[in-house]
């Protein structure tokens, strides 16, 4: 009678980890159920919950697909869209997923290279779209602000801009991204090199967690808020907002842009660049770009900002780049938020309200990324010149980010991002092609195959053991779980260990503490270990009845809760 009884109890326990349980038997309608009943009264369960039965749902799933070859008909659908207008709504999906065993996806604004915010692959999902969910404040005083993870990057950038000429914040150069998957990989810009990764920047988050907790810095502990600053938004949690440490910069920087054509000249200067970008004052940022003109020609392009006057940049441009050949009709004065629209490529005069824009792209792509740690011969320059004279290099993009400044100052342990010092520059290798031509699976594939061409090409100059990555371009081809021969951590070192290097111990360990039943997961999320909550004599005592025994076994280590092995306990 004891252990049933005991039993009885552990059942509860069971089903409170319901996703061991009924990962095979999503129950869509009744998840859809539970939400409509436990949404808030003061919203319209209509506007947060949509299905394919509506005619909002395509629309709202393209209006954040931002890679065009993940839009095609064999691309994988959710089940239903849930747009969230106030936190307690993202805390009800959790709860309920959980409780109806239904896998989620969380989308900011759909830019994640491999769609992982938006797809996923064999088996029934539903997507947290946090549309809704952008606000942006401010303590200019403290020099800190919450920034609602919704919000794009140029959003924020134009609600500092309204605030104030002086201060601004690190994060990317495309304002269409989404500030959730960007912060919580990282993100970069052109303040990198002066204040580094936005994620280094972030001070504070609020956070729904696997039990449908909101948690901030305080209740979720350290080792929770160093995971979500660069190790990946989904493997934790639902990010709802982060506060942030707004940066001084001066009321007036300089941007510069210089384009070369002529492949022996361009390749003597990014042969130069490489010595020179990543130690001259931090102050000064310059990427370097191959792509094809508008005549349709290989060209090299030198972009950069600098935090002060043109007079100073010439004097500095002299001594430390002379052979860029920069002069003062390549340079334009204005303030730090202008020089965002100008990274953007907004025509001049543009207004700061474009940034709020929130468009979606018509092209498809494909990208890779590499961290280079020494500086690579002038024939793999030439290498990658051919490359983009290809045709499927037509709209294709190789960008060379310089690192150092800040970036070296910050040890790799100190955020899950670990590219720090020792590295030169990060490049990527990203092709783009026409969204129409994905009708054709070879047209796709070709691209695809130029990027595997270069990224193939590049072996031997860029970093090894690891090859290094940047989560935030992930890449599906480095691996995915298959759940064959391999466990799931075996799997996810293969490729954890390239995004995070050393710190993918530790980023298994938080995964394994804040979300042990594997709630949040997509391809390359990290694995939950092995918990020990039973020994052998215990699981037989649970398992008593002869005919429940196998279901009950199958149950219990389906997510391995105990450690021990499991062909020696069915056989007693």
């Amino acid at each position: 009678m004891e252990s049933l009884s005991f039993l009885l109890s552990f059942s509860f326990f069971l089903l409170s980890l319901s996703p061991l349980v009924s990962s095979h038997v999503t129950n869509h309608d009744d998840f859809l159920n539970c939400l409509s009943r436990r949404i808030n009264d003061n919203t319209t369960p209509s506007k947060v919950i949509h299905t394919s039965k509506d005619s909002s749902f395509f629309s709202i799933l393209d209006s954040s697909t931002q890679n065009q070859r993940l839009s095609v008909p064999t691309t994988p659908k959710p089940v239903s869209i849930i747009t969230p207008v106030q936190a307690t709504d993202v805390q009800t999906v959790i709860r309920c997923a959980r409780v109806h065993g239904i896998h989620v996806r969380t989308r900011s604004n759909g830019h994640g290279y491999e769609g992982q915010s938006y797809v996923a692959y064999n088996k029934p999902f539903v997507v947290i779209d946090l549309r809704y969910l952008r606000s942006i404040t401010f303590d200019v005083d403290n020099r800190t602000g919450w920034v609602q993870t919704g919000a794009t990057a140029g959003e924020l950038y134009y609600e500092i801009g309204k605030t104030t000429k002086t201060l601004a914040f690190p994060a990317g150069t495309h304002p269409t991204v989404g500030v959730g998957g960007q912060f919580s990989g990282g993100g970069y810009g052109t303040l990198l090199r002066k204040y580094g990764l936005a994620a280094d920047n972030v001070i504070d988050a609020l956070v729904v967690d696997a039990r449908g907790r909101i948690l901030d810095r305080q209740a979720m502990g350290e080792d929770y808020f160093w995971a979500i600053r660069g190790g990946g938004g989904s493997s934790f949690g639902v990010v709802l907002s982060w506060k942030i440490r707004l940066v001084d910069v001066p009321s007036t920087v300089t941007v510069f842009k210089v384009s070369k054509t002529s492949e022996n000249q361009a390749v003597q200067i990014i042969n130069k660049w490489q010595y020179v970008a990543d130690k001259v004052t931090d102050d000064l940022f310059i990427r370097a770009t191959l792509e094809r003109s508008n005549d349709n020609t290989v060209q090299a392009s030198f972009s950069g900002l600098y935090l002060g006057p043109v007079n100073d940049l010439l004097v500095l441009m002299e001594v430390k780049f002379p052979i860029l050949g920069l002069e003062a009709e390549d340079c334009t004065e204005m303030s730090w938020i202008e020089s965002v629209l100008w990274f953007a490529d907004y025509p001049k005069g543009e207004s700061l309200g474009v940034l709020a824009n929130r468009e979606r792209s018509s092209l498809s792509f494909k990208g890779k990324d590499d961290f280079v740690q020494e500086p690579i011969p002038e024939s793999a320059v030439r290498g990658l010149w051919r490359r983009l004279e290809a045709p499927e290099g037509s709209l294709a993009k190789i960008i060379l980010t310089p690192l150092g400044g800040k970036m070296s100052e910050i040890a790799e342990h100190e955020t899950p991002f670990p590219h720090r010092e020792g590295n030169l520059y990060e490049i990527q290798y990203l092709a783009h092609w026409r969204g129409e031509e994905d009708k054709n699976k070879r047209e796709t594939q070709k691209y695809l195959n130029w990027v595997d061409s270069v990224y193939g090409f590049m072996t031997p100059y860029v970093s090894k053991s690891p090859r290094g990555a940047y989560v935030n371009f992930m890449d599906i081809d480095l691996g995915m779980y298959l759940g064959k021969e391999k466990s799931k951590y075996e799997e996810g070192k293969s490729w954890g260990v390239k995004y995070f290097k050393n710190n993918f111990e530790r980023l298994v360990r938080v995964k394994t503490s804040v979300d042990p039943t594997d709630f949040f997961c997509d391809e390359q999320c990290f694995p939950a270990l092995a918990r020990k909550l039973c020994f052998p004599a215990l699981a037989r005592k649970l398992c008593f009845p002869a005919l429940a025994r196998k279901l009950c076994f199958q149950i219990l280590s389906r997510k391995c809760i105990f450690g021990y092995n499991r062909k020696m306990y069915m056989q007693k």
